[in-house]
């Protein structure tokens, strides 16, 4: 895994209220874009889950 610049995802059009998330290290970072300088590392494996529970609808009660 090589390191990389923020992405956010293509559904936050021009708006700069979204998650941006990169690698580095071998560790993923995600921050909201209103507060950059909080940054959330987690793993590559513990983050393919959360993207798969979020695709699941397991999170919609928290909507």
């Amino acid at each position: 895994m090589t390191d990389s610049n923020w992405q956010k995802s293509s559904y936050s059009g021009a708006s700069d209220n979204c998650i941006e998330v990169r690698t580095v290290s071998r560790t993923i970072e995600l921050r909201e874009s209103e507060e950059g300088h909080l940054i959330l590392h987690t793993t590559p494996t513990t983050f393919a889950a959360l993207l798969h529970g979020t695709k699941a609808g397991e999170f919609d009660h928290h909507a």
